[in-house]
């Protein structure tokens, strides 16, 4: 009975403290991978933020790797920079969720104009949602890529779309 009172209480196991140890080193080597305008506008401070570029710079495999390990020690010990970079790289990655979605749809609106049975409605749909777009210009596109499988028409459909779009 008393271990049943205690359990919550317990150490983590040595293969949980594992576990946590290679999140953070895994973290570690994201943060180090981030590109430029990525990098400037992660909110770390300080010692964190020096040990990060320092990891940046170096090139050598094993000097990098032992750099990435002092990083991800830095990081357990540091639970809020921890935390706001995880949080920084959560919202990375839901702006790039967001940007491939978004391309998905353009993608598939195009294929719609493109084909002659769906392309009237594509075009409803393009004038409610996007009533600042050239309507005429959409529709000469779309049908020259009907007639003539224009890439160039097909090409440029995609970028009047991507430029309307918001």
């Amino acid at each position: 009975m008393n271990d049943n009172l205690h359990e919550d209480e317990r150490a983590p196991s040595r293969s949980a403290k594992k576990r946590v140890a290679k999140s953070v080193e895994d973290l570690a080597v994201r943060l180090a991978e981030l590109g430029g305008a990525d990098f400037k506008r992660l909110p770390l401070d300080g010692e964190l933020r020096r040990e990060l570029e320092a990891v940046r710079s170096i090139k050598a495999h094993g000097a990098h790797k032992r750099q990435i390990k002092h990083l991800a020690g830095l990081l357990r010990r540091n639970d809020e920079n921890r935390e706001a970079a995880e949080e920084y790289l959560a919202a990375l990655d839901l702006g790039q969720h967001h940007d491939a979605e978004r391309f998905h749809l353009l993608e598939e609106l195009r294929e719609r104009l493109c084909d002659p049975v769906r392309c009237e409605a594509a075009l409803e749909e393009i004038r409610l949602t996007l009533p600042d777009l050239d309507e005429a210009r959409v529709r000469r596109l779309a049908e020259m890529v009907q007639r003539n499988s224009d890439k160039q028409a097909f090409r440029e459909l995609f970028r009047m779309l991507k430029a309307g779009k918001s």
